[in-house]
């Protein structure tokens, strides 16, 4: 695994998905101010409905916005075995069924999914109940957190 070619994956596909938002928002803007769209009764909402789209859509380009402006200004260092995992530290996990996963603590983004060589690594933040629960740890420390009342462990098996 490669810390800054994943880094770039997440940086690609938060562009990629920030296009793609930009259109879709600015289709619903367009729906919504056509003059097609203006109420002709209290009963016609198709202009309403497509401006509370438009309004979500422009929400989510804002979300991606911040998290590529934070990943792309995000300093990729080496692990430092003194202060452990940190954001932007690349994670292998394996939990107690022995199913392996790599994370990629990120500012941002999180959910966002991106392959490399065929092995999925998901993003996640310190947000998160898994993502605080990592911060600070090392190779080889187990992890455990509370989901929904559920508990679940994990063993680092790797950082880079």
């Amino acid at each position: 695994m490669n810390k800054q070619t994943v880094h770039q994956l997440i940086l690609d596909k938060l562009k990629v998905d920030l296009d793609i938002a930009e259109r879709a928002a600015q289709t619903a803007y367009e729906t919504a101010t056509h003059e097609e769209n203006i109420a002709e009764n209290k009963y016609d909402t198709l202009g309403l409905e497509a401006s509370y789209l438009a309004a979500g859509q422009a929400r989510r380009v804002e979300e991606i916005r911040q998290a590529l402006a934070l990943c792309q200004n995000l300093a990729l260092r080496p692990y430092d075995d003194q202060r452990g995992i940190q954001i932007g530290t690349l994670i292998g996990l394996e939990d107690g069924d022995g199913r392996q996963q790599w994370l990629f603590l990120g500012p941002d983004a999180a959910g966002l999914k991106v392959s490399l060589v065929g092995q999925p690594i998901t993003v996640i933040t310190p947000r998160s109940p898994l993502g605080r629960g990592l911060l600070g740890k090392f190779e080889g420390d187990e992890v455990e957190i509370v989901v929904a009342g559920a508990r679940q462990q994990f063993a680092v098996t790797e950082v880079i």
